[in-house]
């Protein structure tokens, strides 16, 4: 993931000073060293990093802090704050026409996965805001651009307007709203051509499109692994054509996130999504402040939820409720909570988000195998309706023909077997413990997926 050696070095600092009962000028001015140091090693840029640290040394040695009964969080609490501040403050919205359609165009380098990022807005827009989009193919010079584009609406089932590579883009972009007003669809998503370095002619043509299109917004997309570069290329863009937003791309590869930190503070435009892998659904709106808390090693809880309410089935989840008070839950019930927790994302990834998770033991170098969760799902499919429903009948000569069948080891089989028998216990003395909360008024209205 992305920030990963800058999230270890501030966690570590961090834990320095967070139980200290009293915390002198000294141990602020060493931490912000190491603060100082971490910055700069995750490629953050220098001018940024001076400004961060004066914010945050100027309030840790503030009465406010110093004073304080546990002054070591209340320093955690200010980098977290300023942590955040750095980053934008607060999740940028998207914007809409008054009249649809919302024109959005797409701007970048070549290499920056500007045509995949457009597709993944336009699956974004569609899941999570029920939005009609219309995906413009208006990059004539590199042919693969159009066909892509093509792919990718084929892939999503989704429109694509395209006039080939003779024709204008600016002509292009023209008819493409167009046709967007006439079949009342509520976005235009412009694809435009990307260089391999900014020239004149590239810029020259760009303006000319937002002259025409009048874009509600105008993203950058950056690949978030060139460091340095892509904090240049977002200032000679935003001096060009103002740019309403930045998109960065790859922020789940080995990237020390220095990119991140640095285009909000210099160009002064917020990072309004990230590209966390190559699926289609793989691009989440940006928090600021969620994000400081991961950084922080204080977990993602609210986007781990946001993430369960997305894939899991409300209707499901009650069912499922009942199933566990009454202890009736069954291997089909576990087959397809597990297709359910599947399509939330990769387990290592999601387990990173829960509040602690920093401090296990291993945690950097957790891979969960997804061979298993396979192995799991071919011993269920193996069994008998009258084996899923009552395991215990699964006899020694039935665990040899459900592991032929399944092509695993007897072993396997009595493993999730045993493990299935432990969850329902859990998972029923769980299910008490809500429904006695709910009585109480407790756990603030949480719904549990179970």
């Amino acid at each position: 993931m992305a920030f990963e050696g800058l999230a270890d070095r501030l966690q570590q600092t961090m834990q320095k000073i967070r139980g200290k009962g009293k915390v002198s000028e000294a141990d602020v001015k060493e931490m912000m060293r190491e603060v100082r140091l971490a910055l700069l090693e995750a490629d953050v840029n220098f001018k940024v990093v001076k400004e961060f640290v004066k914010k945050v040394s100027e309030r840790s040695v503030g009465q406010e802090v110093m004073k304080s009964l546990t002054p070591g969080q209340q320093v955690v609490k200010v980098v977290k704050e300023e942590l955040t501040e750095l980053m934008g403050g607060e999740q940028s919205q998207i914007a809409t026409a008054k009249r649809p359609p919302t024109v959005i165009m797409m701007v970048g380098l070549q290499g920056a996965g500007k045509t995949t990022t457009t597709g993944k807005l336009a699956n974004l827009l569609r899941k999570k805001y029920n939005r009609k989009p219309l995906l413009v193919a208006a990059d004539i010079y590199r042919p693969a651009a159009i066909k892509q584009l093509e792919t990718l609406g084929k892939q999503l089932n989704m429109p694509v307007f395209s006039l080939g590579d003779q024709v204008s883009p600016v002509e292009i972009a023209r008819q493409a709203i167009e046709k967007a007003k006439e079949e009342h669809l509520d976005y235009v998503l412009i694809d435009t051509a990307g260089r391999l370095h900014i020239d004149e002619t590239l810029m020259g043509e760009l303006e000319e499109i937002k002259e025409l299109s009048s874009p509600e917004e105008i993203f950058l997309v950056v690949d978030s692994m060139t460091g340095q570069d892509a904090v240049n290329v977002a200032q000679s863009f935003n001096d060009t054509l103002g740019i309403t937003g930045v998109v960065l791309t790859k922020l789940d590869g080995d990237t020390r996130g220095g990119a991140a930190l640095s285009i909000r503070s210099v160009t002064q435009k917020p990072i309004k999504f990230v590209g966390m892998g190559e699926k289609l659904d793989a691009l989440e709106p940006f928090h600021p402040e969620r994000m400081a808390q991961r950084i922080l090693g204080m977990g993602d809880v609210l986007s781990l939820i946001e993430k369960a309410q997305a894939n899991v089935d409300e209707e499901k989840a009650k069912e499922l409720e009942k199933k566990f008070r009454e202890a009736s839950f069954t291997l089909d019930d576990f087959l397809d909570q597990l297709g359910q927790v599947k399509q939330m994302g990769p387990l290592d990834e999601l387990i990173k988000m829960l509040p602690g998770a920093n401090k296990m033991k291993g945690i950097d170098n957790l891979k969960v195998d997804e061979k298993q969760l396979s192995h799991i799902e071919a011993i269920i499919q193996s069994m008998t309706t009258k084996e899923k429903e009552n395991p215990e009948i699964i006899n020694a000569g039935r665990r040899k023909r459900i592991a032929k069948g399944s092509g695993t080891t007897v072993p396997e089989v009595n493993r999730l077997l045993k493990q299935f028998e432990e969850m329902k216990k859990m998972m029923k003395q769980m299910s008490t413990m809500g429904q006695k909360a709910k009585k109480r008024g407790g756990f603030g209205g949480m719904k549990f997926p179970f």
